[in-house]
């Protein structure tokens, strides 16, 4: 998609599966089955859908799906399918791992940080060798503490490369990262989520993460069981869909494989995802 002066393409890492209950939180399943079935183990089949940013002399890479540094085990109770890869995505758009000069992380849980290190002799290396990392302090702070709820989301293996070689840029507050591309705290889900905002000839794109990860999620109270506080989760989302309305954002849904880039249009009490068309 020709995004003013930017190129935009959501590419994929495949698809994974997470318990229906934990996604939809309080909703129950009568409702949200309706519009996610649930296979024969509760779970709802979820994109990995990552974006790429394109101006002259600079590439962007948000977020890098699950990766592939996981057993035959990990695999199952996910449900991991690789339809699509990552870097075979990137590999039809013209770009190698090498050609890749910024990777913003949302956040570090292995859903979304997953495809930063990749598996070589020896160890998880850098899959982007040449790019800075942009990560929030807090964020890995928080990853290096998580707790007895929090442990499972995060894996070293997808940050500790980083460190050593001393790819990651940290960013602790709204801030451009080039003209035109921000990113901004949204958070509810963590305490250090943030979103990246596009904007370019008056135009705005913002991609959501795990905010709003699927259109399904666009109700206030439809909000992830795994939101460590969701009642900030709601007041960041009433605050951000103001926003795209007043603003008439293109938003990229992160775990929405179906309907991953689309506008927002106000249908009686509720609000309704258009898939966007190119051009938007």
């Amino acid at each position: 998609m020709k995004f003013g002066t930017f190129d935009l393409d959501v590419i994929s890492d495949g698809t994974f599966a997470l318990d229906g209950g934990a996604m939809f939180g309080v909703v129950p399943k009568v409702f949200w089955h309706k519009v996610l079935p649930a296979d024969e183990q509760n779970r709802v089949r979820l994109g990995l859908n990552c974006l790429v940013i394109r101006a002259p002399g600079l590439n962007v890479l948000v977020d890098t799906g699950i990766g592939d540094k996981f057993d035959s085990k990990y695999s199952e109770i996910y449900a991991i399918r690789h339809e699509r890869h990552l870097l075979a995505e990137l590999k039809k758009l013209g770009l190698e791992p090498q050609d890749i000069h910024l990777v913003v992380n949302t956040h570090l849980h292995f859903d979304h940080a997953g495809g930063n290190t990749r598996t070589q002799e020896g160890g998880p290396v850098p899959t982007f060798p040449r790019a800075k990392y942009v990560v929030r302090r807090g964020e890995l702070d928080f990853a290096k503490n998580a707790n007895e709820r929090t442990r499972a989301s995060y894996l070293p293996e997808n940050w500790e490369p980083l460190e050593k070689s001393r790819q990651i840029e940290f960013v602790h507050e709204n801030c451009d990262l080039h003209q035109g591309i921000s990113v901004f705290l949204t958070p509810g889900h963590l305490p250090f989520h943030q979103s990246v905002r596009i904007e370019s000839e008056g135009r705005v794109a913002v991609f959501l993460g795990d905010l709003i990860p699927t259109r399904h999620h666009l109700p206030l109270p439809w909000i992830m069981g795994y939101d460590v506080s969701p009642l900030e989760t709601l007041e960041t989302k009433r605050q951000v869909l103001r926003h795209a309305l007043e603003e008439n954002w293109l938003v990229i849904f992160e775990h929405d494989h179906q309907v991953p880039m689309a506008s927002l249009r106000p249908e009686g009490d509720r609000l309704v995802a258009v898939p966007a068309s190119v051009p938007f």
